[in-house]
């Protein structure tokens, strides 16, 4: 067979490859006469073909039919061989596969070998690859070669003790004796590890670190060891951009953070060398940066005096001028990290962060402005929010969402007056007014409600900033509410703080009907100007037969939301006229839910937010009853509340013993009840609710003939009447009977029933007595509803209707707005 070609020579062809395809042919090509040489076991040419296998790994192609040859390599007696063979190991094996274990004992051997380069290879093996079964048996080996004399050896067995203790931790004392001299050799590169193991172990052991710091006096040690770095002349072995081994600088430092962070004793020692490396370090260099930004860090971390925490604040300032981008990124981050512990001393740099937010760089521009956020105070509120204002105007739009959200709550923090407030969260508003948080028009309004002297102001402030441009819908529906509330103030002219301008009720009821027609108005905008329209009705004297007009066009739209609205106007004129002016009065003053942060929506009785309805048919089988739960989010937004399930139970619900207990197994929380006993109520530990009062008396009256039932529902054969009664304990709580009756030929499968009410109501379904409705109305389901209306409000219902019928799932929605006024006055 003829001798392989080199790796000098594969190398070559593979880089003639004009195509992938050609370069997978030459691989595939040499592949196959590597597997064919290890067949063969030519022990000539192993090497150099293990060698060409590795480069192939290394371009991304398969290689692990190489590995047994790497351990023949391994325990081969030449140098080269082993070199080969390790490396492959090293490339080709790590401790998933159960092959690295047949490595242990060449490693062993190898370990204690009479020639320096061959136990370095093993350590080298060893600290790349080792799984903690090799750990514990090599364990000895690399303690041993801790201790030697060759500063070769030390060096690589010290960053192999670091893989041992990362994979076997409770082998750290072991080493704890060699570490003892580690410190105290010439050698850059043992002190350099020696360094590194001693931050593994401090990092992994409190007890390893009191022990270094109290017994070893680690402390002064590693100061002796950088005071000699700065102060030593030049050393061409060692320098880098004329410091004296900036790595090791750096290792150490990081050591020192760690000893010092949380101990007073330690600080203090470290306190002078952090001084003379912050000012002696060379600046104009990476590598002097380099080693002043670890120097910062470790005087931050550790109990330093103020003045050290000042010097290292005034490096990160100057870090703020240099050209190179990633220290500035470095600065600004690690400020921004410092401020709330060193206020003032950040302060000082103030413009310098100010003068990043111009900066090109987005990362720099998004860290300059959470920075400038945070030195936002009562002292330097307006000129930080000129700058910041400045910078909304100018940003690019992923940032004007977070810029005006710190606006907003700097602004309400810090404000020095309310009429500052007020014209700073208008600039906001008409600036990125598109980008603000869904919270930041209610809260504005409960401002301008709370600064009863600054209506008028307010008023003519919105009316200008909104004349012929809608684009700012936020800002739009601020200046609809404020117009329906201080309409008069703005026609009356009584602004004292600015010049008064005269504007006539036709004026506004122009930009009000312009809102209702712009293109750009959204449904909740267009809800806020007809609101406005209609309280404007008690403030203005001239124009309310036009106001009439206007409100009766809407009650035809086809926004289902504006016609309701429109549509309760117009009953408002027409049947409780003598009601309108009480109803439409001024808002009082609002109080204060909750002060900076994001507002969160105050739920009352355990309301959550409903999750979207999914519609998809119910499955052939029979449909447990208990998903009646699923809550229908027909009314839109967050004005539904949701149905309180009840346990499902296979008894009828016709007797009375059995009604109370099926009521018994009712929980208001959603986890399952306890088994209710027969012969007694269950006691209900929640708060008040539908079952308020529950005892041996009747739950309801009989069916008060003064509540007349209605048709809920009547639709492809399918009828659903409601009956209604009255809670003896409860005057709040209506009861509603369904009963469903099918005119079809044949049954009505799987049908369930469900129901959404306005938030303001609580509903509770209770169990059916079926869920099979038969065919030719010979018999009907029955459930109960129990609705809880403590305002005595009309009642409005949503009903969701699913079934299966003729082999089809069938569903259907409906609204039930016909409730009789017994049923809830």
């Amino acid at each position: 067979m003829p001798a392989p070609i080199r790796l000098r020579e594969l190398i070559r062809t593979i880089r003639t490859a004009r195509t992938q395809a050609e370069e997978r042919e030459m691989i595939q090509k040499e592949c196959a006469a590597i597997r064919s040489s290890f067949r063969e076991e030519d022990n000539t040419y192993r090497c150099r073909n293990v060698a060409k296998l590795l480069y192939m790994h290394m371009l991304g192609y398969p290689a692990h039919f190489g590995q047994l040859e790497c351990l023949k390599l391994i325990a081969s007696q030449k140098f080269t061989d082993k070199r080969i063979g390790y490396l492959g190991a090293m490339l080709l094996l790590d401790e998933r596969q159960d092959v690295h274990l047949l490595m242990t004992n060449c490693i062993k051997n190898d370990l204690n070998h009479s020639t320096q380069f061959v136990q370095g290879l093993a350590l080298c093996t060893l600290g790349c690859m080792g799984s903690s079964e090799m750990c514990r048996d090599l364990a000895g080996e690399v303690e041993k070669l801790l201790k030697t004399s060759n500063s070769y050896l030390r060096k690589k067995a010290a960053l192999c003790a670091v893989h041992v203790i990362r994979k076997v931790p409770e082998l750290m004392e072991m080493f704890l004796p060699a570490t003892k001299n580690l410190l105290n050799e010439k050698n850059h590169g043992v002190l350099h590890t020696s360094v590194v193991l001693l931050t593994e172990m401090c990092e992994r052991s409190p007890d390893m670190l009191a022990h270094f710091r109290k017994n070893e006096k680690l402390v002064p040690q590693l100061v002796r060891i950088l005071k000699n770095l700065i102060m030593s002349g030049y050393s061409p072995e060692h320098d880098v951009s004329g410091i004296s081994d900036p790595f090791l600088q750096v290792r150490i430092l990081r050591l020192l953070r760690i000893l010092g962070r949380n101990d007073d004793d330690s600080s203090e020692a470290m306190n002078d060398i952090l001084a003379q490396v912050a000012t002696n370090t060379e600046t104009s260099k990476n590598v002097g940066n380099a080693i002043l930004y670890e120097t910062v860090l470790t005087i931050m971390d550790i109990k330093s005096e103020s003045g050290l925490r000042v010097l290292a604040i005034n490096i990160l300032g100057r870090f703020l001028l240099n050209n190179d981008k990633n220290i500035r990124y470095v600065a600004l981050t690690s400020l921004l990290k410092t401020v709330q512990t060193d206020h003032n001393a950040v302060q000082r740099h103030r413009s310098t962060i100010v003068d990043c937010l111009k900066d090109l760089d987005v990362s720099i521009k998004r860290r300059a402005m959470e920075l400038s956020f945070a030195l936002v105070n009562g002292n330097n509120i307006r000129g930080m929010m000129k700058e910041l204002l400045y910078f909304l105007d100018s940003c690019e739009p992923e940032f004007k969402a977070d810029c005006a959200s710190g606006i907003f709550l700097a602004a309400e923090k810090y404000a020095p007056s309310k009429r500052w407030h007020i014209d700073t969260i208008m600039r906001v508003l008409t600036t990125a007014g598109s980008y603000v948080r869904d919270d930041a028009v209610p809260n504005l309004i409960q401002l301008i409600t709370n600064s009863v002297e600054m209506h008028a102001y307010t008023v003519q402030r919105l009316y200008k900033a909104i004349l012929g441009d809608y684009s700012q819908q936020p800002l739009v529906q601020v200046a609809a509410w404020c117009i329906g509330e201080y309409g008069d103030l703005l026609v009356s002219g009584q602004c004292e703080e600015e010049e008064p301008i005269q504007v006539t009720e036709d004026e506004v009821l122009d930009i009000l009907e312009s809102v209702l027609i712009s293109n750009m108005s959204t449904s909740v905008t267009r809800g806020y100007a007809l609101t406005a329209i209609m309280k404007l009705s008690t403030r203005f004297t001239c124009t309310v037969n036009r106001i009439k007009k206007v409100v009766s066009i809407y009650g035809s739209s086809i926004d289902v939301e504006l016609q309701q609205r429109a549509v309760e106007y117009n009953a408002l004129f027409k049947k409780y006229d003598h009601m309108r002016s009480a109803l439409l009065e001024r808002m009082p003053v609002m109080e204060k839910v909750t002060t900076n942060g994001p507002s969160e929506i105050v739920q009352t009785n355990g309301e959550t937010e409903p999750a979207p309805l999914e519609t998809k048919p119910p499955p052939s089988g029979p449909q447990p009853t208990s998903q009646a739960n699923d809550l229908l989010d027909l009314l839109g937004g967050n004005d539904i509340t949701p149905v309180i399930p009840t346990a499902p139970t296979s008894k009828p619900a016709s007797a009375g013993g059995e009604l109370l207990d099926l009521l018994g197994d009712i929980t208001l929380t959603g986890a399952p009840a306890a088994a209710p006993a027969p012969a007694s109520v269950p006691q209900l530990s929640q708060p008040p609710f539908l079952l308020d009062g529950l005892s041996s008396q009747p739950l309801f009256n009989d069916i008060t003939p003064g509540i007349p039932s209605i048709t809920a529902y009547n639709k492809n054969g399918l009828k659903i009447e409601f009956t209604f009664e009255r809670s003896n304990t409860n005057p709040s709580v209506t009861v509603i009977t369904i009963q469903a009756s099918n005119s079809t030929e044949l049954d009505m499968t799987d049908f369930v029933f469900q129901a959404a009410v306005p938030k303001t109501f609580q509903l509770q379904l209770l169990s059916p007595s079926s869920s099979v409705v038969p065919a030719f109305n010979t018999g009907t389901i029955t459930q109960v509803i129990k609705v809880l209306n403590p305002q005595k409000q009309q009642l409005r219902m949503r009903i969701k209707l699913t079934y299966n019928h003729k082999g089809s799932a069938m569903q259907d929605l409906a609204e039930v707005n016909n409730f009789p006024p017994q049923s809830w006055q």
